[in-house]
């Protein structure tokens, strides 16, 4: 068993795996099966917030009103188009996720990719009312080439985040007792 499941709406929202990892690309070739999307994103353009929203903005096709901030990322990964995620679902893969583990932003980024998908993998609202629209599966595939389990696990550890390690895999998902 591998701990998570990229396909569907449950928990984790975001796992970091090393790169090539079969079960991961057995995953989203089953997402894109049922007609999700898969979206890539290199390391490089992420390490700094700029670059962050610059290419969340181009990958993902945010709408111009976005606000390039933290909690305007949060909103519109909550918002995404049928077209961007096939109305199914999509999960956004980070390569070199390397890069990103020293970068200043990193932690915070976690967390913010976890509060998307937590909302877009939610049928209902912040106050528990139900969403004019169905849950959208979304998650975020971040892929080393050198995986270190414990040192992810340590930088990403945060009172926010529920971090689980397995074999192959560190996945986050948002903290129930703090958040819910």
């Amino acid at each position: 068993m591998t701990g998570f499941d990229i396909t569907g709406t449950a928990a984790p929202w975001v796992v970091f795996v090393p790169r090539g990892a079969t079960e991961v690309h057995r995953q989203l070739a089953a997402l894109e099966a049922k007609g999700g999307r898969v979206h890539r994103f290199d390391a490089r353009d992420l390490m700094t917030e700029q670059g962050v929203y610059r290419s969340f903005v181009e990958v993902l096709q945010f709408p111009g009103y976005f606000g390039r901030n933290w909690d305007a990322l949060v909103d519109c990964l909550d918002d995404l188009c049928g077209a961007v995620t096939g109305g199914v679902g999509i999960a956004g893969v980070i390569e070199e996720a390397d890069r990103l583990l020293e970068a200043e932003h990193f932690p915070l980024f976690v967390s913010v990719l976890c509060q998307g998908a937590d909302r877009a993998n939610s049928a209902v609202d912040l106050d528990g009312f139900p969403l004019d629209r169905p849950a959208t599966a979304e998650h975020f595939v971040l892929e080393f080439r050198e995986f270190d389990r414990e040192k992810i696990a340590l930088r990403v550890g945060q009172p926010d985040l529920t971090v689980t390690a397995g074999d192959v895999f560190v996945a986050t998902a948002l903290n129930p007792e703090e958040w819910h």
